[in-house]
């Protein structure tokens, strides 16, 4: 009997030991979540929606290594993926977990369903995985008005399983609604749901405003605008900067408008305020912009949708909230992370994302200012480029002054150099422009050539071109032979080079012989040049003969640089040459002559 109760007295202390303490870390750890959620929910955040329709997805540990890279802290799901939620365990990542819309008839019609739900998709998980909502179905109301009566009680059942586990205070229960559901939306002071969904959002909103939980709209400026063009500006779609002549004016409240989002959040608190509800806060479930389309959606680019998410993110955490609200700024997941590559056409539904799915950037945000959110961020990285469209006699001239009375840096255009390829106009137009732009030091006026040229965000290098805006020029430099060979000695070796095509240029077939030959490639192997192989730098100055004033201003120019460094030049003749004030068309023609 002595034994039998200490062996029972034993295992009483060594489960108080193990499962005592669990207890308590546990309890420390929900108090820890609890005050963690109250604190962040108080600030506007960026997050990211991902859909998962995406071929070769990274795995939920990678992708959860993934987010953790780019300072994402906030995303959505569109269903509970088991997967996923156990790789966000202790991560920090707050996600919103979602009810697929065709799971609504089960849910909705059975508390115990409800129950066995939350069980599943939060209970297990919670708090090590930092769930804060469910989002129950997606734009039901207007994609499947059928489950319509459906959507409330499958809502509060929800909210119902919550309660039961106590977690009703940590995770709101909300659904997210199209923009559509909201009629005449400018001037926002007119704006009102729609009638015929009266029954339903009045409940609904109710609800919202009993639980503390937000008002889930998927807003898309780009559609206002693809559906107005005409009446919306693009400018005011993207959050460029506009002069107040530009900006939308409420007639009734006389509130100025700069961008279209703050108009259709405004519009979403007027219609709830029609209906008596002034305490429940919106939030955008869905906001974004495609960065590809067809021919029917041209304004599907990367460059406006690097200037709206960009933009968006700014104005997000420059916590200026909207013109009717100015103390109340929206948080917004961006639609979306990964492009989905598997999503039917049109093709703008397969454009959305920032990234591909091999988690490279789709293109490059500058979003300067804004922490250290999306680490793809390139803080206002910016070049100048011929725009598409414009016809090449235009941009021949604008390319002409470029290199000529502009003083851009050209010389990486020429033939048998890092950026001559592809060779035409557009190309070298656009590297002359950013060389300029960049010279100017990106002032405003300094890419325009006319109207020919615009401001991207996107890199323009390719291969081993590197454009001046470049950041990553020491990262794309051209492979050497000899990488200890310093470039003042290139320079040196360069210039004997082209003034040896200077004094050969008066005798063209003497230097096309083959004896000739032999003597420049013996000539180069004395003074061995880097990058550019012997053969090339041959075929270059057979080239550069039959385009002698741009040949000559190129030696003139290296000759004068040399002799600002040495104050001698031991090469008389070429000082006497004069440049021409400005290239010609034909100089830069970069058509290389037929033998």
């Amino acid at each position: 009997m002595a034994n039998s109760e200490f062996t029972t007295y034993f295992i009483i202390t060594i489960l108080f030991f193990f499962t005592v303490p669990s207890t308590v870390k546990s309890s420390n750890l929900v108090q820890e979540i609890k005050q963690q959620s109250q604190e962040q929910d108080k600030e506007p955040f960026v997050g990211v929606n991902l859909g998962t329709d995406v071929s070769d997805l990274l795995s939920p540990t990678d992708l959860v290594s993934f987010l953790q890279v780019q300072k994402i802290s906030h995303i959505r799901l569109y269903d509970a993926n088991p997967d996923i939620l156990k790789a966000l365990a202790k991560t920090k990542i707050r996600v919103i977990i979602s009810v697929p819309n065709n799971q609504l008839l089960a849910i909705g019609s059975s508390n115990t369903t409800a129950a066995s739900w939350v069980g599943r998709n939060v209970v297990a998980y919670y708090p090590e995985t930092l769930i804060t909502g469910i989002a129950v179905g997606d734009e039901v109301l207007t994609t499947v008005p059928s489950s319509a009566p459906l959507l409330l009680p499958a809502i509060q059942s929800l909210y119902s399983a919550l309660v039961a586990s106590n977690l009703h205070t940590q995770i709101k229960v909300s659904t997210p609604h199209a923009a559509s559901i909201i009629l005449d939306t400018f001037p926002p002071s007119q704006s009102y749901f729609n009638q015929s969904l009266t029954s339903v959002m009045v409940p609904l909103l109710q609800f919202l405003s009993r639980t503390g939980s937000p008002l889930m709209m998927n807003l898309y400026p780009y559609y206002v605008f693809m559906e107005n063009k005409g009446v919306v500006p693009l400018d005011n779609s993207l959050f460029k900067p506009l002069t107040p002549s530009k900006e939308m004016v409420d007639p009734n409240t006389l509130l100025h408008y700069t961008n279209v989002l703050d108009a259709m959040i405004d519009a979403a608190y007027v219609s709830m305020k029609n209906l008596n509800v002034t305490d429940v806060v919106v939030l955008v479930t869905e906001s974004g912009w495609p960065s590809k389309g067809d021919s029917k959606e041209p304004y599907a680019t990367k460059d406006n949708a690097d200037t709206y998410n960009s933009n968006l993110i700014k104005h997000v955490l420059d916590r200026s909230g909207t013109p009717l609200h100015p103390e109340i700024t929206s948080s917004v997941y961006i639609y979306e992370l990964f492009n989905e590559d598997l999503r039917s056409p049109p093709i703008s539904e397969a454009s959305w994302g920032l990234f591909y799915s091999n988690s490279t950037p789709v293109y490059l945000l500058h979003v300067s200012g804004s922490g250290t959110f999306l680490a793809n961020d390139t803080t206002n990285q910016t070049f100048c480029i011929a725009m598409d469209g414009v016809d090449s006699k235009t941009l021949q001239t604008a390319l002409d002054w470029a290199c000529g009375p502009g003083r851009a840096n050209c010389s990486e255009i020429q033939p048998g150099e890092s950026c001559y390829q592809p060779n035409n106009v557009k190309n070298h137009a656009s590297y002359a422009f950013d060389s300029y732009y960049q010279k100017e030091g990106k002032t405003f006026g300094s890419c325009d050539f006319k109207g020919v040229a615009m401001i991207t965000t996107t890199d323009p290098s390719h291969g081993s071109c590197v454009f001046p805006g470049s950041k990553m020029v020491s990262n794309k430099t051209r492979t050497v032979s000899n990488s200890t060979e310093s470039s003042g000695a290139a320079e040196s070796v360069r210039l004997r080079i082209e003034l040896f095509c200077r004094l050969k240029s008066g005798n063209w077939n003497r230097l096309k012989t083959r004896n000739n030959q032999f003597w420049f490639m013996f000539h180069l192997k004395q003074q061995p040049m880097s990058p550019m192989p012997v053969v090339l730098l041959y075929l270059q100055c057979l080239h550069m003969i039959t385009r002698l004033d741009l040949f000559y201003k190129s030696a003139y120019d290296q000759l004068k640089k040399l002799k600002s460094k040495s104050g001698t030049v031991k090469h008389q003749a070429a000082t006497a040459y004069k440049p021409t004030t400005g290239l010609k068309s034909e100089h830069l023609n970069m058509n290389p002559r037929e033998d």
